[in-house]
């Protein structure tokens, strides 16, 4: 009895050994073909894996893309105004937010509207912008400084490609406290 077993495993040793040695030219088979040489479409062709027969897809309507906060006012003089009055930052004003605002500030805004937020950044000194306002001049509110870094205004470009939402309004409150500092 012993030995049918010693042969049997012997045997079964053999075979999957054999197995390593076998004619390579025929493959094993497939049973999702698709996953192992995907079809590849080309960005505006057809593909017949829609209903509409396009590569490209639009987003549903209604939907927010990852990461992305809805921002309710439009880029227009109108919006500006309903931003100054009714958008509020909803952070609550403490030392890390300060902080990280500051540090975005320092990164964004400091090389045209200065350390204090006088309007005198190194690019205004050597008159590369000239008229950066200084925020003690300015009737600006928390919703009109994030509407102006969301979108821009005047000779200032937009910031929402570089400043998350919360980023945004960090800088808002910093910007806050150095127009307070201001007009002391």
């Amino acid at each position: 009895m012993k030995n049918i077993l010693k042969i049997t495993i012997v045997l079964v040793f053999l075979f999957t050994l054999s197995s390593c040695w076998s004619d390579k030219s025929k493959p094993n088979y497939q049973y999702m073909p698709d996953m192992y040489k995907s079809v590849g479409y080309e960005t505006y062709s057809e593909n017949p894996n829609y209903a509409n027969g396009m590569t490209t897809q639009l987003p549903v309507d209604g939907t927010i893309a990852r990461g992305k906060v809805p921002y309710d006012y439009e880029n227009s003089n109108e919006g500006y105004e309903a931003a100054k009055l009714n958008s509020k930052n909803l952070l609550e004003v403490n030392e890390a937010n300060l902080s990280n605002g500051k540090k975005m500030y320092d990164i964004y805004c400091i090389s045209c509207h200065g350390k204090t937020g006088a309007g005198d950044g190194i690019l205004v000194q050597r008159d590369k912008f000239l008229g950066i306002p200084n925020y003690k001049d300015r009737d600006i509110t928390e919703g009109s400084i994030y509407h102006v870094i969301m979108y821009g205004r005047n000779m200032m470009g937009s910031h929402s490609s570089q400043l998350t939402a919360q980023e945004r309004w960090q800088v808002t409150m910093y910007v806050q406290e150095l127009r307070t500092e201001l007009l002391k």
